[in-house]
């Protein structure tokens, strides 16, 4: 089953933006429900962005440098 990861709330600012710092992650990898795979920016901080499943990472949505915003497919897993 296909599961779309999308980028949590940052916080109470609904319009902040992240900008895709470097994935951590490599198309085709098995991630564990937890591990980090992404590292995102923004003015305030830079953070990373945890998986909330176990799966394959079968497809990235964004790329590095991209403007991403609360509740964007970041990637796609196979669970």
């Amino acid at each position: 089953m296909r599961y779309e990861v999308t980028l949590p709330s940052m916080g109470d600012d609904s319009d902040e933006s992240a900008k895709v710092s470097f994935w951590l992650v490599k198309e085709g990898e098995i991630v564990m429900e937890g591990d980090d795979l992404i590292e995102l920016t923004t003015d305030k901080a830079a953070f990373t962005v945890p998986s909330p499943k176990t799966g394959t990472l079968v497809a990235r949505t964004v790329d590095e440098d991209d403007d991403i915003a609360a509740g964007d497919v970041i990637c796609i897993l196979e669970v």
